[in-house]
């Protein structure tokens, strides 16, 4: 599963982002996960940790700095790629996975819809736009199930509009605030289902005022889509904050300023009782705190666009910060 599709599933709504992975399908942990890598000195006596990883680009290069960095701090690691949240989450638990990258508001949501019930998940949403509240939520629901919520970081990677930066210049835009005020009609280009979701057009009506025309059913991020915006087609294009082929386009993002979007800054959760040491979370931390979404974005375009390997981006990466030797 592409990363664009994680967001394309996020874009349904609060209950849908807990099921925003499980077009994947699977049977069982077993059958759906693949193992591989593994990262640790010679000297390694502090024992294994196996990382998860969900099946799509992002994803895995996050399992693989994490793994990296773990590895090079003397545990032996191991990554298991599974196809889904609904997969991964109880194994996380359990203990049959011991670290996994995640989103605070995603999984802050399939939790609240775990614990409480689909329908009043519905009815009272957890996350929001402010992180700090989404990941203390998020460590709420969490604690009690035996998981330890790490710091979130600055890489977000959640739904973000984007226009020309013809249209930009021309029209004084850097914020959704200013296209509101603009006045300007804009035809999206995004999924069809941008009509009703509320952190698409109807939340752009609603927190900005911008006068949306219409949809153009092409898609969350696709060349298709953005295309019709550098055509002239569309005006706006829903993408992700992690899209790092913009450029291509001549297309630039508009500040989300009121924060319409819930908070899907990353982070490290991990089972407490196998992997909730100050090691560990220290190892982690230097991970978060170094990466950007505009860092996450470029690791993305190695691996989508010049077909590099996520471990050898991870590693090169990890390097290139002075993080591991």
């Amino acid at each position: 599963m592409s990363r664009t599709s994680r967001i394309a599933g996020a874009v349904i709504g609060t209950i849908a982002l807990a099921g925003s992975l499980a077009a994947c399908g699977g049977d069982s942990l077993e059958k759906d996960s693949g193992k591989s890598g593994s990262s640790a000195p010679a000297e390694a006596e502090k024992g294994s940790l196996v990382i998860g990883s969900a099946a799509f680009t992002e994803s895995k290069v996050l399992a693989e700095l994490y793994s990296q960095i773990l590895g090079d701090g003397g545990w032996k690691t191991s990554i298991t790629t599974v196809e889904n949240r609904e997969l991964y989450e109880p194994s996380l638990e359990k203990g049959e996975i011991d670290v996994i990258p995640e989103y605070a508001a995603t999984l802050a949501e399939f939790l609240n819809a775990k614990v409480n019930g689909a329908k009043e998940a519905e009815k009272t949403p957890v996350a929001s736009g402010d992180v700090a509240a989404t990941v203390a939520a998020l460590e709420k629901l969490a604690s009690p199930l035996g998981l330890k919520v790490l710091p979130a970081g600055e890489a977000v990677d959640q739904n973000a509009f984007a226009v020309t930066k013809e249209f930009a210049a021309k029209n004084k835009l850097t914020t959704l605030s200013d296209l509101g005020k603009s006045k300007i009609k804009v035809k999206i280009a995004a999924g069809d289902e941008c009509a009703v979701r509320p952190f698409c057009a109807p939340g752009l009506k609603a927190t900005y005022g911008i006068d949306v025309a219409g949809i153009d059913p092409k898609g969350v991020g696709t060349p298709q889509a953005k295309q019709a915006v550098k055509d002239g087609v569309d005006q706006l294009v829903l993408t992700t904050t992690t899209d790092a082929v913009l450029d291509a386009y001549d297309l630039v993002f508009l500040e989300d300023d009121k924060h319409l979007q819930n908070a899907d800054n990353l982070l490290p959760v991990v089972n407490a009782k196998d992997a909730g040491s100050p090691e560990v979370a220290e190892l982690l931390a230097k991970v978060t705190g170094a990466l950007t979404t505009e860092d996450l974005a470029e690791l993305n375009r190695k691996v989508d666009a010049e077909r590099a390997k996520p471990a050898d981006v991870a590693k090169e990466y990890l390097t290139s910060k002075g993080l591991i030797g």
